[in-house]
């Protein structure tokens, strides 16, 4: 069999690469295999990587044991949660790039013949996902695993998210700091990703679908026993994939884009993932538009709701079958394309052997918690590109509401009005210049959606933002407003008091104003000043896309 990695290791002129290798420790026998890079983000921040060294020896003793010589390389990862409401939230999308070209840089100046991808949390597993499509060789994908849900004092489960909403309840004076503290301290009980159907485990779920992860990557606890299984099966199955000849492409492409994006919308993923499969197709060389995304939300129901959307957290999903009894029960219903290759065969194949639905935790087609997908796509004369909401997170009084517009430059102005006490029922904060360039960075935004849900005002108070929303925000918060506002487009143009439409139902986002003042003001408006002249954020500015694009660099 041919290799890649024959470029560095076979012939007289190579002598002085395999002295390279040989000082690694490897013999002639391991340097005659497949060398595999395991490509690991393990790091001692990120709850969910902490644990991902256990996770590569797994995947590398697969390799082993399927004939192929196994080499780590790592990359670098940003904690969401820890990066929320400062500066360094401004670093966390920007890194998927990072991530990408990292990965990217490591396999390709080495020569690897495949790949297996080790990340958990947000931004890393699309950033891989992007790599893996450029790379176009065989690839896995498998991740550490969601952390399991915590309990407060009367056994109902927690997470991160209710340490957010605590800080607002805290606040409002409906919870005591005690309180708070005990939250503190057992609301991320273990490690892994957390236990929501938050970005990261969103994404990680939408893997299976993608077909570059074996069914459980996305939902299998990180502290299962399972989850060494799983990564040990991951490592023996990418050598099938080098003997078979698959690519990452020959499985990563526009059927199962397409079925990624039915999944999403199936179980009310994070927003966030429609930032990032807009980026993976483009990077695959299929592109989806916010049209494909409307046009999937439309014909797909919403069958399983996972926190935020409800009080039941992945180790639930995984309990009931995972994500494979939600492709059982949408492939059933003929709502997938079926012959779509993942890594373990066909879809069509992984539904005939799918368990049914169980009726509470995944409803079938039949009865679903919405005709509709759990996200929604927002466009008018405020969004004329997109904006995006989590419709399945909302509840139903809000899906029609007209407010006040309360106008903030930055989140920091809007925590600060929130927290002060001088947002009231029937406003609607408005956060603009956050996005992608505007940002730079597009900030996730949970600090303040939490907040407002804390304080008892997510059934009178609306957000919309040019940025973006963590995947544990709930409420009508409606982020990636395109145009953003650093590009000129209407948010930036807002004032103070007007009035502002919003009909998720439908799909509307307009802001109540006259063209003629609309134009006033546009002649008046002046692009920002860069905030960042210098390092990677400067540079971001310049090269990335707007969000109904997926934000990924030109």
């Amino acid at each position: 069999m041919q290799l890649r990695s024959d470029a560095v290791k076979k012939g007289l002129a190579r002598a002085p690469h395999r002295s390279l290798l040989k000082a690694d420790g490897l013999t002639d026998e391991e340097l005659d295999r497949p060398l595999v890079a395991v490509v690991s983000a393990q790091n001692e921040v990120i709850p969910g990587h902490i644990h991902l060294d256990k996770i590569a020896e797994a995947v590398k003793a697969g390799v082993r044991m399927a004939g192929g010589t196994p080499l780590q390389v790592n990359t670098i990862g940003v904690c969401d949660g820890i990066a929320m409401n400062h500066a360094g939230m401004r670093y966390s999308l920007t890194s998927r790039e990072v991530i990408a070209d990292s990965v990217e840089c490591a396999v390709e100046g080495h020569q690897f013949d495949a790949m297996v991808l080790i990340p958990s949390c947000d931004k890393i597993v699309p950033g891989m996902l992007i790599a893996a499509a450029r790379l176009d060789i065989p690839t896995m994908l498998v991740s550490g695993g969601p952390m399991l849900a915590g309990h407060d004092k009367k056994g109902c489960q927690t997470d991160l998210n209710t340490l957010f909403d605590a800080v607002g309840a805290v606040t409002a004076g409906t919870m005591t700091p005690e309180e708070c503290a005990w939250l503190e301290n057992t609301a991320c009980p273990t490690c892994g990703s957390c236990s929501g159907m938050f970005t990261a485990n969103s994404i990680c779920c939408l893997a299976e679908a993608l077909g570059l992860a074996l069914p459980g990557n996305g939902t299998v606890p990180a502290v299962y026993s399972e989850r060494i299984r799983l990564a040990k099966k991951t490592g023996m199955k990418v050598m099938e994939l080098i003997e078979r000849g698959v690519t990452a492409r020959d499985i990563l492409n526009e059927k199962s884009v397409y079925n990624g994006m039915v999944l999403d919308m199936a179980f009310g993923g994070s927003t966030n993932t429609m930032l990032h499969l807009t980026a993976i197709a483009q990077a695959a060389g299929c592109p989806v538009t916010m049209a494909d995304w409307d046009e999937v939300s439309a014909k797909t129901p919403n069958i399983v709701r996972i926190a935020p959307a409800s009080n039941l957290h992945i180790e639930d999903l995984n309990a009931v079958g995972g994500i494979s009894a939600i492709m059982g029960e949408l492939g059933r219903a003929g709502l997938l394309r079926g012959d779509a290759l993942t890594c373990h065969g066909t879809v069509d194949e992984w539904v005939a052997a799918a368990p049914e639905a169980d009726g509470e935790i995944v409803r079938t087609v039949g009865d679903p918690f919405s005709p509709t997908g759990g996200l929604k796509v927002m466009k008018g004369s405020l969004a004329p590109d997109c904006g995006v909401v989590k419709k399945s997170a909302c509840a139903p009084d809000m899906w029609h509401f007209s407010g006040r517009a309360r106008v903030f430059d930055s989140e920091e102005d809007a925590c600060e009005a929130i927290f002060g006490g001088k947002i009231q029922a029937g406003d609607v904060v408005v956060i603009r210049y956050e996005g992608p360039a505007g940002g730079p960075g597009m900030r996730e935004m949970l600090t303040p959606t939490s907040a407002i849900c804390g304080m008892g005002l997510d059934h009178s108070v609306a957000l919309i933002t040019d940025g973006r929303f963590s995947g544990a925000s709930k409420g009508p918060c409606i982020g990636h407003v395109s145009p953003e506002a650093a590009a000129g487009g209407p948010i930036a143009l807002v004032e103070e008091g007007d009035a502002i439409d919003i009909d998720i139902e439908a799909g509307t986002l307009d802001l109540r104003v006259a063209d003629e003042e609309l134009e006033r003001r546009r002649a008046a408006w002046q692009p920002p000043a860069p905030k960042y002249t210098t390092g990677v954020l400067s540079r971001y500015a310049k090269l990335v896309t707007s969000a109904d694009k997926g934000a990924y660099l030109s």
